[in-house]
């Protein structure tokens, strides 16, 4: 049975793209959306537009994938084509590349760790960490965790998480999240004059109030799952890390492609540099990474994932709001 760094070793054959395909996945992917936003902006009945703003909103999603795969240098490295394309949709998806390489790639190398939970992640805290704060700390707390809080991802990650913030904290480096801000809201407004209310509700806001909301949930519960396990810094490991601390979220086919296999999850941790495309392959070829714990979409996964606030460390768990107290 492979474990720890043999596991991570038994992955590298995987990490290889093929330029090909990753090419063909970002050009279907960019039909698929041109077709929705043409569909938003030609069709009559309001349904008709809430279903083509559906599409556009989780073909979003798809590319933001790609564009994160794309940041992890797992596909079209050294290409100025992709580079371009990929920096124009990180300021359309306000997640500009200097805050979200920062960002994520401290994520990465320190998921699962308490000290550093809330860099690049939701914040955990010990319940007893949390008993002995302030109430105004805990009520901050409790505010970012809150599920109307991640599902308004556009509003609380993305317009102030990674931009405002950003931008505030030290504008030298990231300079890019005024860029991002002026670009998404000169499409916005652009659409607004040539489209009108329907087409700024249906075109604009639909899908980006949807795709960072799902957005900000995926990474949410990817890493706030019943059965997932955290560490204090002595204890860490990057592969258990990966394995204990990663979900793997099962989803449809249709939604596996919406969302670029992003549900291997503990794959991508244990490997990011292994291609979106990919994942599906190396998760059939070794059987290890089939123990991972699971979650998924369906409505009772969400809500038990919702529920955990604190890690208790008596019992090894994260626990909801009514055994914090008890």
């Amino acid at each position: 049975m492979l474990q720890g760094k043999d596991l991570i070793l038994a992955t590298r054959a995987y990490a290889k793209e093929y330029r090909g395909r990753s090419w063909w996945h970002v050009i279907i992917t960019l039909v698929v959306l041109a077709a929705g936003y043409t569909a938003v902006f030609t069709v009559n009945p309001w349904w008709a537009k809430l279903i083509s703003g559906i599409l556009v909103a989780l073909t979003l999603s798809r590319m933001f994938v790609i564009y994160h795969d794309f940041l992890h240098q797992s596909i079209l490295q050294h290409s100025k084509a992709a580079r371009g394309l990929f920096t124009v949709f990180g300021w359309y998806m306000l997640a500009p590349v200097s805050i979200w390489e920062r960002s994520h790639n401290y994520h990465h190398a320190h998921n699962s760790k308490l000290y550093t939970s809330s860099i690049g992640s939701f914040p955990i805290v010990t319940k007893e960490k949390y008993l002995a704060s302030p109430k105004g700390e805990r009520t901050v707390y409790m505010f970012i965790r809150h599920p109307i809080t991640i599902g308004m991802g556009y509003i609380f990650m993305f317009l102030y998480g990674m931009s405002i913030r950003s931008l505030v904290s030290n504008t030298g480096k990231h300079w890019d999240s005024i860029v991002a801000l002026v670009f998404h809201f000169a499409i916005g407004t652009g659409i607004f004059l040539l489209a009108g209310w329907p087409g700024l509700l249906f075109g604009f806001f639909l899908p980006f109030f949807i795709s960072l909301g799902l957005g900000s949930y995926l990474f949410y519960a990817q890493h706030n799952f019943p059965g997932v396990k955290f560490a204090e810094k002595d204890g860490w490991t990057y592969h258990d890390a990966a394995l204990a601390s990663s979900s793997h979220m099962r989803m449809s086919p249709v939604m596996r492609w919406f969302l670029a296999n992003i549900g291997y999850h503990h794959i991508h941790h244990l490997n990011p540099r292994i291609p979106f495309y990919r994942l599906p392959e190396v998760y059939k070829a070794i059987p290890e990474l089939r123990m991972a714990q699971t979650t998924s979409l369906l409505p009772w996964d969400v809500l038990k994932c919702l529920r955990l606030k604190v890690w208790d460390t008596a019992k090894q768990r994260m626990v909801g709001r009514r055994e914090i107290y008890s």
